[in-house]
């Protein structure tokens, strides 16, 4: 065979290999591009999970804002609470419009979070250590207003115990009169029943010992009521004062008190007509009731 002969062949066995070699580079590189796209694709899918799960961090912080801010009761923290609200809300509504592939913003964010979260926990630390203390203020204000109930009560009991001390000092302290007996006489001085005939009412009493009330001169006061309850009076202008009212009186007479049993005696003299039935003498002094006795005229 000649040299001619043996080229044809030659060539067309470089062609052969220079078309494998050609598949084969072909072949990788349509490798090389799947297993870069199926690299990009899973990036691309990690990026948007990593997105949506900060996403829902933010969503998460947002939350726990809310209801943070719903237990606080100090206006300056709750300023402070919506502002960080506000700020996380709007990280939030970037990020949403970011995108996934936008990994340097996305980490910017991701360090936004974390300082809002940071944010978040102090606050918390503060509401937590401001509700301790007014939690104390709360129980000290309750021990407060329990030992102040206890000393008004005890203030209450002793006013009581002392007015009642008082009452009772007033009451040993109050005269008293006593063996009480008032005779109607006639123009004769004798006793008479017959009211038509009577001139005079005698009315005496006994001023019993009592060496708690206070001495020195005091005015007796007698009133005369008849049967109909009016009061028999020489003047519109007699009167004396008892439990704060101006009542007319019949007689007065001034005393010197010593503390000792001490007889008074007063008389009325009858210059007006007179009806017959059941009188009433009532004896006041220092502005208190001390005796009082009925009888009757026919």
């Amino acid at each position: 065979m000649t040299e001619n002969e043996k080229k044809p062949g030659k060539n067309f066995k470089l062609l052969i290999g220079i078309i494998i070699a050609l598949v084969l580079i072909v072949a990788g590189a349509v490798t090389w591009i799947v297993i870069q796209s199926t690299k990009i694709n899973e990036m691309t899918e990690m990026f948007d999970l990593e997105k949506e799960e900060l996403t829902d961090e933010f969503s998460q912080l947002a939350v726990q804002y809310e209801g943070y801010e719903l237990n606080v009761n100090n206006d300056s923290i709750i300023e402070l609470f919506e502002a960080e609200k506000m700020k996380v809300q709007r990280l939030r509504e970037e990020l949403r419009t970011v995108k996934s592939t936008n990994t340097s913003r996305i980490n910017e964010l991701k360090k936004e979070l974390a300082t809002v979260r940071g944010v978040l926990k102090t606050y918390i630390a503060q509401v937590d250590s401001l509700n301790k203390k007014n939690s104390e203020l709360q129980e000290e204000n309750q021990v407060v207003t329990r030992k102040f109930q206890e000393a008004r009560s005890n203030a209450n009991k002793l006013s009581k115990e002392k007015e009642q001390l008082s009452e009772r000092v007033t009451m040993a302290s109050q005269l008293d009169a006593t063996n009480i007996i008032i005779k109607s006489v006639n123009k004769k001085g004798k006793d008479e029943k017959k009211v038509s005939k009577v001139t005079q009412l005698n009315i005496s009493f006994i001023i019993t010992k009592n060496i708690t009330a206070p001495t020195g001169e005091k005015s007796i006061y007698v009133r005369i009521a008849k049967p109909d309850d009016d009061v028999l009076v020489k003047s519109e202008g007699n009167v004396f004062q008892y439990e704060n009212k101006n009542i007319a009186y019949s007689i007065r007479k001034d005393i010197e008190y010593s503390g000792e049993e001490q007889s008074v005696t007063v008389y009325w003299k009858v210059e007006e007509f007179l009806q017959a039935g059941s009188y009433r003498v009532d004896i006041f002094a220092d502005g208190n009731l001390i005796g009082k006795k009925s009888f009757s005229m026919e």
